[in-house]
């Protein structure tokens, strides 16, 4: 998981953002559709989402054990996630990559699941091929080094990698929707000693540069993160470093569903998968509540043994599921997202 970084840290924002003139803040919210309903989409209906299977989900995968990054246990990760996605429907990419870490030169991969009914067999094949801007969905699938061999990160990442192959089936199970959906299960996100240009975020600072090589980043519309998202206790606290206009898209999803209690914004920036795509341009958000422990405020089950399947919520797992499905139908048939 990722690093909440003080108010004073030079990350705090988006990188290159700024503020916009109400008018053109007003013209966003009418293309958004955050003043009217929904456009009419072939996307799943939000209240399919449901958290027993999605937990389900979470448990067959942690099962596979610990995943740290360059691990047997990484790879049986990659296996079952690409598995998994070709029985939804989704066609899986092994993108394995190797990069010199602060640990040695360690081999990475990425499982990406290209969505049916799109042209092309690589990811950049996908997003030239594609009519229109896609959305990608993004958890990491890593668990942190160093902890013990019993750490299997039940919360930190299995919660939003198995919420992200229930909503693959979801999904899969409509073909080609609008927008198009892309599933990205990055590796590496976790650091070893501390976060910096060789230590963490390998898997989505690879990704986010893959789309800008092909000169693909006007064919991504958004990037969400999804990042312990389990918690019985959920509280969402978007990072301060998000585009702005993906925050208003997820807190008017939120009120919809009637969750907007359980939605904020974190008084901080937050290094995490979304920090990548951000840097590059790319619109990016990160659903995250990274207080997890045995009391409110406490989090004293991170990144130790206490993260497992039973510290978790089936109903947590259906929020964020159904908060996701609503931004992705306030996405359909919109204009390319501006900050």
């Amino acid at each position: 998981m990722s690093e909440e970084l003080n108010n004073h840290s030079p990350h705090r924002g988006k990188p290159g953002g700024g503020a916009i003139s109400s008018a053109v803040f007003a013209i966003i919210l009418a293309i958004s559709g955050c003043s009217r309903s929904p456009a009419p989409s072939n996307l799943p209906s939000p209240d399919a989402v449901d958290g027993k299977v999605a937990l389900r989900e979470v448990a067959r995968f942690v099962a596979v054990g610990p995943r740290v990054s360059g691990t047997p246990g990484a790879s049986r990760a990659a296996a079952h996630l690409s598995d998994r996605l070709r029985g939804s429907g989704y066609r899986p990419r092994l993108d394995a990559f190797s990069e010199s870490t602060v640990g040695g030169d360690i081999v990475f991969a990425n499982v990406i699941g290209l969505p049916p009914g799109l042209a092309g067999t690589t990811l950049a094949e996908v997003l030239a091929e594609a009519e229109e801007p896609v959305v990608i969905l993004l958890s990491h699938y890593d668990t942190k080094a160093g902890i013990s061999d019993r750490f299997v990160g039940a919360n930190d990442s299995g919660s939003s990698t198995g919420l992200l192959l229930h909503l693959a089936d979801l999904l899969g199970a409509e073909g080609s929707t609008s927008p198009p959906v892309i599933l990205a299960f990055v590796d590496g996100e976790e650091c070893r000693h501390e976060y910096g240009p060789r230590d963490g975020l390998h898997g989505s600072r690879h990704l986010a540069n893959q789309i800008v090589a092909a000169g693909q980043q006007d064919k991504v519309r958004c990037v969400i993160v999804l990042d312990m998202i389990g918690d019985k206790d959920l509280d969402i606290r978007i990072p301060h470093n998000t585009t702005r206009e993906l925050l208003r898209l997820a807190f008017k999803a939120a009120d919809e569903e009637g969750v907007r209690s359980q939605f904020g914004l974190s008084r901080s920036a937050i290094l995490d998968d979304h920090v990548p795509f951000l840097e590059r341009k790319i619109p990016a958000i990160d659903l995250i509540d990274l207080q997890f422990g045995s009391a409110p405020g406490q989090n004293d089950y991170w990144h130790t043994d206490a993260d497992t399947i039973d510290k978790l919520s089936a109903a947590s797992l259906e929020t964020v599921g159904k908060v996701v499905l609503r931004m992705l139908h306030r996405l359909a048939g919109t204009l390319a997202l501006q900050d």
